[in-house]
């Protein structure tokens, strides 16, 4: 992966979104993803849609869903139009798949898990991930055909480049770091990869601020955008909240908890997560008043380069 830092205009008309996955409460690096995306948004003049993210149906915490749309509303949020929920679309991602499959960009596979960690090199690669390199073996066809298949992509050869507006511009060989990646699992259900192109294009979605975590899946999207005919979004990745030893918050329990009922003051907090330096005295100050504040003197470019960073676990300013 090689970097550089220019900067871009956003896209005009600006539409962002905030994809929560309903696996839990909204947490603290969930808020900042949705700060920052919503500030950017809000600055602009454009219109913030939320969707939800509900398709791995095994993970999902029953309610959490509710509970996130309740959370972002007691914050203070305001999005464009109705929810998107991706259960909803599952025939949207089917026809992407079918279009991929007819046109021979994606292929049939039975391989297992098992079978390509026991393929796998102790070699680490450059994606911070745990997935698993795809060797390629059902390429011209199914090993095993009579089991349980997924669909993969034909990855091309050679690098992929995206320009971040926070993270610079990078190129990735996605060929030789993944793979031919998942887009249709085993179990039927369709990969993030492809519901999150299909749903950002159906949506007209032109800038993606979200998490730098995801940053290394965003290549692969843009070789779905093309494949599908899409239109690349604008993106910019925000830092990850971690603890003191770089741990990602949401992966630590309780860690990462938000106090709902007291949103002015969680939302001061992830501004100055977010570089933005508040004044102390909003704190204290109606949630209105900080939005205002914070949507006037939004300045993405203090984040430029930033891909983690620490947050104070405790309350330091003595609120109770």
């Amino acid at each position: 992966m090689h970097s550089s830092n220019p900067q871009l205009p956003p896209a005009d008309p600006y539409r962002g979104r905030f994809a929560p996955s309903p696996t839990g409460p909204l947490h603290f690096g969930s808020l900042v993803a949705a700060v920052g995306s919503y500030l950017y948004t809000r600055q602009a003049g454009g219109e913030w849609l939320l969707r939800i993210e509900d398709l791995d149906t095994p993970r999902e915490v029953p309610g959490s869903a509710d509970l996130i749309i309740r959370t972002l509303d007691a914050f203070g949020f305001e999005w464009t139009g109705s929810i998107l929920r991706q259960s909803s679309r599952r025939e949207a991602y089917e026809a992407a798949t079918q279009q991929l499959l007819n046109n021979g960009q994606a292929f049939v596979c039975s391989c297992s898990r098992s079978e390509l960690q026991a393929a796998q090199s102790t070699a680490k690669g450059l994606f911070d991930t745990d997935e698993l390199r795809y060797p390629g073996w059902c390429r011209s066809g199914p090993r095993a055909p009579e089991r349980k298949t997924a669909v993969r992509l034909f990855v091309p050869l050679g690098e992929t480049a995206v320009t971040d507006l926070l993270q610079g511009r990078f190129t990735v060989d996605v060929s030789a770091e993944v793979g031919d990646f998942v887009i249709r699992r085993r179990d039927g259900i369709h990969a993030y990869q492809l519901a999150v192109v299909v749903d950002d294009a159906f949506q007209g979605i032109s800038a993606v601020v979200r998490g730098a975590d995801l940053l290394h899946s965003t290549p692969r999207q843009v070789i779905l955008q093309r494949m599908l005919n899409l239109p690349t979004p604008v993106y910019a990745h925000l830092p990850v909240a971690t603890d003191v030893n770089g741990i990602k918050l949401s992966k630590s329990a309780g860690a990462a908890a938000i106090d709902i009922t007291r949103p002015t003051y969680e939302l001061w907090r992830a501004l100055e997560f977010l570089q933005q330096a508040p004044p102390p005295e909003l704190r204290r100050a109606g949630l209105a008043t900080l939005w205002e504040w914070s949507i006037k003197h939004w300045q993405p470019q203090r984040l430029n380069g930033l891909r983690q960073a620490a947050i104070r676990a405790g309350r330091e300013d003595g609120l109770t």
